[in-house]
């Protein structure tokens, strides 16, 4: 299972790298006398660039920051960001159309699948949440976590928000 995880992991990511490489990308910087203005340029999103956002209190119960690293750019769909989940906090169950990539980079936090235990996500872990799979993940009651986020978008769509995670449901994951 483990295996099958790692090379579906490394599948999404060889994917997202070669479309990205393929697309056309919008210059933010000079560029050099001897480069045509017809050729992708790389682009840098300066961090005082990204858009921060409060998670939206229909989505998200709880203090949660958003922190929009990278939109999805044709003929890329991937996207990106950066969720600081403040303790307590949550989303909404949800799923994602192309499945969702999590890479915790701060703290604890619990990820729970519908109708599965919670389970316990910890700074460097990666977690492969699969296409179409109802899931939720945040802080645990006493701790934050933070983690960047990878997904696609299909049909114009990376998320489908479903019902909030009741205090109930998210207390049984103590």
């Amino acid at each position: 299972m483990k295996q099958a995880m790692r090379k579906a992991l490394l599948l999404f990511f060889a994917a997202a790298l070669a479309t990205a490489w393929q697309s056309t990308w919008n210059t933010t910087s000079a560029q050099s006398s001897s480069s045509s203005t017809d050729s992708p340029q790389i682009s840098i999103t300066p961090t005082t660039a990204q858009k921060i956002i409060t998670g939206a209190p229909d989505h998200f119960t709880g203090s949660v920051r958003v922190q929009s690293l990278f939109d999805a750019r044709q003929p890329a769909r991937s996207s990106g960001g950066q969720v600081t989940f403040q303790p307590g906090a949550r989303p909404a169950w949800h799923t994602h159309p192309l499945g969702q990539i999590l890479i915790v980079t701060d703290g604890v936090g619990w990820v729970q699948q519908w109708g599965d235990p919670v389970q316990v996500i910890r700074k460097g872990d990666v977690v492969w949440i699969p296409a179409g799979v109802k899931h939720w993940h945040g802080a645990t009651p006493t701790t934050t976590m933070t983690h960047i986020a990878f997904q696609e978008t299909l049909d114009g769509r990376s998320v489908d928000w479903l019902e909030k995670v009741t205090d109930d449901q998210y207390r049984l994951g103590k």
